[in-house]
């Protein structure tokens, strides 16, 4: 029951991140859009927030309806927080205020939470983690 409480807050996490991207936090997302990235940062923004709600909803709709996806949505959410690593460095290299990381210690402790993004993602959907031997 826990794992499932913990996929649906992360589902509701994801999609209120995503409906920010597309309103209220617009602004703040565009100042992780790393810079070297040769794509439209207004882009990027919208469409990752699409994708947030996506993964969002189908970690909430996996919890208890279409359980046969639930650790297949968990392994592409943590790739999802893979890829998009690289704007948290790009914000901490670049010293980018946003969300309030106004500081290289703060955007610095934040690089090391992004791994726990990705163990939630896979523990929470039921996806074993266990090394090999």
């Amino acid at each position: 029951m826990i794992k499932k409480l913990l996929q649906l807050s992360l589902g509701a996490f994801l999609t209120s991140a995503g409906f920010s991207h597309l309103g209220s936090n617009r602004t703040e997302f565009l100042a992780q859009v790393p810079t070297w990235l040769p794509l439209n940062a207004d882009f990027v923004v919208v469409a990752s927030g699409i994708v947030e709600i996506t993964l969002g909803i189908s970690l909430i709709t996996t919890t208890f309806i279409l359980t046969q996806y639930r650790k297949k949505v968990g392994i592409v959410v943590a790739i999802f927080f893979i890829l998009i690593f690289p704007g948290n460095i790009n914000q901490y290299l670049n010293q980018i205020d946003a969300f309030g990381l106004d500081t290289d210690q703060k955007r610095l402790i934040r690089l090391f939470f992004q791994h726990l993004l990705v163990i939630w993602a896979l523990w929470a959907s039921g996806v074993e983690i266990r090394k090999k031997g």
